[in-house]
């Protein structure tokens, strides 16, 4: 049985045209929010999605057209975050608490830094500070570490590789209780070549099997002093040899663990029958809109693409770095005024 959408609900609006006070559309109201697979919202856009909590609703619109979608926080009951920078978002945590909703981080901290492949990202020792300073906070099980993308170039080879997720599991480990890995995908995303065409980065490559085989063997052994769960997202091979299992990056089991206190979120996450086993409610509440390969709980995703400033040389998400640029001087002196659209960009 697979995941048929969320409910709609009726809700009512400002209208935007003027004609009358308000006007009536129909939203979705997801359970599980994600902020965000497309962007960085608590590095860039944390006031954005603030004003829009307390408005109730906002618009998503699609990077691959059709009509724009409303999505009610009415029945929210969990937020994930996905970032490479969550300190500007530090200030919004007790908020977030305090209205009731429950929350978890997924943490991509990687180290490109002499390699140019992350260029607006902090120094990789304050993203390790402020990974700690977050775990503190929030608890080591509700802040997950991504090493996403893994990349091979001219200037990094397997065993590089390896040296630079070792100084920072070194540092993080007690900090966390999730490792989750993702081998770079660049052949599929065309504009991705292009950028690292334009940036004279030419020699980041993927993996071969051989490389994979090699970096998994040489993680398993790091893992004996920490002690992760180590899962590779949207991986085709199974690595489960190696102990890396295939990714659940917005994990139902954690969830489950986390916020066992919230009975509305325990019954969704049981598929509605308390007795179901757990394999049947994953295969139920798989996340359709992922890749097939995708372990994800169903979510909905709120962020737009070619909005992220992190400009990561790798990234799908954005299209061309002086567009983004452009969108987010504009968003930027929109929020300076207090106007937040109902999408990040009007």
């Amino acid at each position: 049985m697979k995941w048929k959408g969320w409910k709609r609900i009726p809700l009512l609006i400002s209208d935007t045209a003027g004609n009358t006070a308000t006007k009536e559309v129909m939203a979705i109201a997801p359970l599980i929010i994600s902020a965000s697979r497309s962007t960085d919202i608590p590095a860039f856009y944390s006031d954005w999605f603030m004003a829009r909590l307390a408005a109730g609703y906002l618009q998503w619109k699609s990077p691959f057209g059709g009509t724009p979608l409303y999505v009610s926080f009415s029945k929210a009951r969990v937020f994930v975050f996905w970032s490479k920078n969550p300190a500007p978002f530090f200030h919004h945590l007790d908020t977030i608490n305090d209205l009731g909703y429950g929350s978890f981080f997924l943490f991509t901290l990687n180290e490109y830094e002499r390699e140019g492949l992350e260029p607006n990202v902090p120094p990789v020792d304050e993203r390790v500070a402020t990974f700690i300073r977050l775990s503190r906070r929030i608890g080591k099980g509700r802040v997950a570490w991504r090493y996403d993308p893994l990349v091979l170039s001219d200037q990094i080879s397997v065993d590089n590789l390896l040296c630079k997720v070792r100084r920072i599991g070194n540092q993080i480990h007690p900090f966390t209780t999730r490792l989750i890995i993702s081998f770079v995908d660049i052949s599929r995303y065309g504009k991705v070549q292009q950028n690292l065409k334009k940036l004279g980065l030419s020699g980041v490559r993927e993996f071969t099997d051989d490389e994979e085989t090699e970096f998994c063997e040489g993680l398993v052994s790091l893992n004996k002093r920490w002690g992760l769960s180590i899962s590779a997202c949207g991986e085709r091979r199974d690595l489960s040899k190696y102990g890396i299992m295939r990714g659940r990056c917005i994990d139902r089991d954690m969830m489950m663990r986390e916020f066992a206190g919230d009975r509305i979120l325990m019954e969704f996450l049981q598929a509605g029958e308390h007795t179901i086993i757990s394999e049947v409610a994953a295969r139920h509440l798989k996340d359709p809109g992922q890749r097939n390969t995708c372990g994800c709980v169903v979510s909905k995703d709120i962020g737009q693409y070619s909005t992220c400033m992190h400009l990561c040389a790798y990234c799908y998400a954005n299209s061309f770095p002086t567009g983004v640029c452009k969108r987010y001087t504009r968003y930027l002196s929109d929020a300076r005024k207090g106007i937040f659209h109902e999408t990040i960009l009007d």
